[in-house]
């Protein structure tokens, strides 16, 4: 408990920290998923409700004896949510109790319909984080049924058990609502934890205002903090603000996640400080269909040939200087790339020769995705990769005559490590045992929205 609380007290101090220059998101739960929590919620709330019931006092001629009484079955028939505009969710259940009084000569079974109504207030914690709090609780409890032909049960005994059944549930239900509601607050908890994005690299999401709650909708406002080495990646500019529409994605969908420019953004930079995209591609000289060789560079290039009269392995240096940049226009998401490559080869002495170096631009398609609860991503080149001479040891370099052997030993391998590294995905908002079902990613202008299902799964 210590523990939580000192990194409840973290959290705290850190979000001031961070700043407004974070990315936005807006997740946005849907009339749909109330329906889903309904049938899902129906267990816990069974479990919730299968209180203890002290003993019942029960007059035998002039003494008062003590009568166990338990509870053997709780079935909750119907469980009904729905959203209070500016205030939260209200819960309407209906649910049958079966009891059991101890007494002698025979045991009475009795079934007690109740009908139990709540309000719950969802608010912002104090770490960013949704919680629940149950506002106003109330049970209504109909008359007994007696099961099993008790027939000398006396009407005045039947009134006394339920008097007492009655008065000892309209105190413990609404508090086993309410401790039902406090373990859903610590596992909403989890919306703050680390997840990881790439090595040494986490993402972390946390509220940063009350959520706008209508007739047909939660919204939740939501910062992403990326950190690289445990701190956070901060944009060069503030960031947009973001609000997602009134009317985007699936009609049916039970969630609604808006991704902000600034979010592709920051995931980018983040990228580009920890050095994921660079890369070295290099090639074995025995290989039989590797190109990557000054044997093969001399066909091109005379002076390679002059200076390399035996086969020497080659080696690209692939350097990301320069921040990718995603657009994000309606149904098209491309991804602009400047790699600095250097190209080197293995002289005689075993040290490395430098032989020029090419500035690239490459225009990437973005095809983005959802498994489970994290985003992914997949590019293909776009139109004709540009080369340009940045540096040359080796004389005159004609780009056109390269362009061929670059696309054979650049492009695929830089491709295959881009798309591995989006490939491990960003992780959406989500608590823990939480998954996107059946996702729709829309790209739209300036932003990106997930339309999904929702499954949990302990």
């Amino acid at each position: 408990m210590a523990r939580a609380c000192g990194l409840g007290l973290l959290l705290a101090l850190l979000l001031p920290v961070v700043g407004a220059s974070i990315p936005g998101t807006v997740v946005r739960l849907n009339k749909a998923v109330l329906s889903y929590v309904s049938e899902i919620g129906k267990a816990p709330l069974q479990r919730a409700l299968q209180v203890t019931v002290p003993h019942f006092l029960d007059q035998r001629g002039e003494v008062l004896q003590p009568t166990r009484i338990q509870i053997l079955n709780v079935q909750v028939t119907h469980l009904h949510l729905n959203f209070i505009d500016g205030f939260g969710v209200r819960l309407l259940a209906a649910a049958n109790f079966t009891f059991k009084v101890f007494r002698v000569p025979e045991p009475l079974e009795l079934i007690l319909p109740m009908v139990l109504l709540a309000d719950a207030r969802v608010d912002q914690g104090s770490i960013g984080t949704p919680v629940v709090s149950i506002s106003t609780c109330l049970s209504l409890l109909s008359n007994a049924i007696v099961l099993h032909g008790n027939h000398s049960v006396t009407p005045a005994l039947l009134v006394r058990v339920q008097q007492h059944i009655k008065a000892v549930l309209r105190n413990k239900l609404c508090l086993g609502i309410s401790n039902l509601v406090q373990g859903l607050n610590v596992h909403l908890g989890t919306l703050i934890g680390l997840n990881p994005v790439g090595p040494e690299s986490q993402i972390r999401y946390y509220m940063i205002s009350a959520p706008n709650i209508t007739k047909e909708y939660i919204s939740l406002d939501i910062n992403a903090v990326l950190f690289l080495l445990g701190k956070p990646i901060v944009l060069p500019v503030n960031a947009t603000p973001f609000t997602l529409p009134e009317h985007v994605g699936t009609n049916s969908a039970m969630a609604t996640v808006g991704l902000s420019q600034d979010l592709f953004d920051s995931a980018l930079l983040l990228m580009q400080k920890a050095g994921a995209l660079n890369m070295d591609i290099t090639g074995q000289l025995k290989s039989d269909d590797n190109p990557l060789n000054t044997s093969m560079l001399g066909q091109l290039i005379p002076e390679v040939a002059r200076q390399f009269p035996n086969p020497m392995p080659m080696v690209l240096k692939v350097r990301l200087g320069t921040t990718p940049v995603v657009t994000l226009h309606t149904n098209n998401a491309t991804l602009w790339l400047q790699p600095f490559v250097e190209v080197l080869a293995v002289a005689s002495n075993s040290a490395f020769q430098s032989l020029f170096s090419l500035n690239v631009v490459m225009n990437l398609s973005l095809q983005l995705s959802v498994s489970k609860a994290k985003l992914q991503g997949t590019t293909s080149v776009l139109g004709e990769v540009q080369l340009t001479v940045a540096s040359s040891n080796v004389g005159f370099i004609d780009t056109d005559q390269l362009r061929a052997l670059v696309g054979t030993v650049f492009e695929k391998p830089l491709l295959d490590h881009l798309n591995a590294l989006l490939g491990m995905g960003v992780a959406l908002p989500n608590v823990v045992n939480l998954h996107y079902v059946t996702p729709e990613v829309f790209v739209l202008e300036g932003y990106v929205v997930v339309s999904s299902g929702l499954l949990y799964q302990r």
